[in-house]
């Protein structure tokens, strides 16, 4: 079984900054894509970025400049570093991973979410 648990989620004033982290925990042979997604009330679960085993990076349009995304594959841990916030940043954030798992020798590659972390930027 694979766990994605994630931590670093709060309240925060405009301008603030947060570091998210995702680690991943389990029977994992290897990880490829690793992402964070997010989902404000009402509104459709978009995209934040994402990061490749390689380091490729790509970030959502309303992110750039301001969110990095970094990953430490020999902690199985994803970070978003989270800097000139704003009220609008303000969701649920989500880590996802696609990640190769096994059971004795049996392998599967499946998408696994975390639980999700409230990001709230507020004054």
């Amino acid at each position: 079984q694979v766990q994605l648990v994630e931590s670093g989620g709060g309240l925060v004033q405009p301008g603030g900054s947060l570091r998210l982290s995702c680690a991943a925990s389990g029977s994992i042979a290897s990880i490829h894509v690793m992402g964070w997604y997010r989902q404000a009330p009402g509104k459709q679960r978009e995209l934040v970025a994402h990061i490749t085993s390689g380091g490729s990076t790509n970030y959502a349009d309303s992110v750039k400049g301001r969110f990095t995304i970094s990953r430490d594959n020999a902690k199985n841990t994803v970070y978003l570093q989270m800097i000139s916030l704003k009220p609008e940043d303000t969701a649920l954030y989500y880590c996802n991973a696609a990640i190769t798992s096994y059971s004795g020798r049996k392998y599967r590659t499946d998408e696994y979410w975390g639980q999700g972390t409230q990001v709230t930027v507020s004054s």
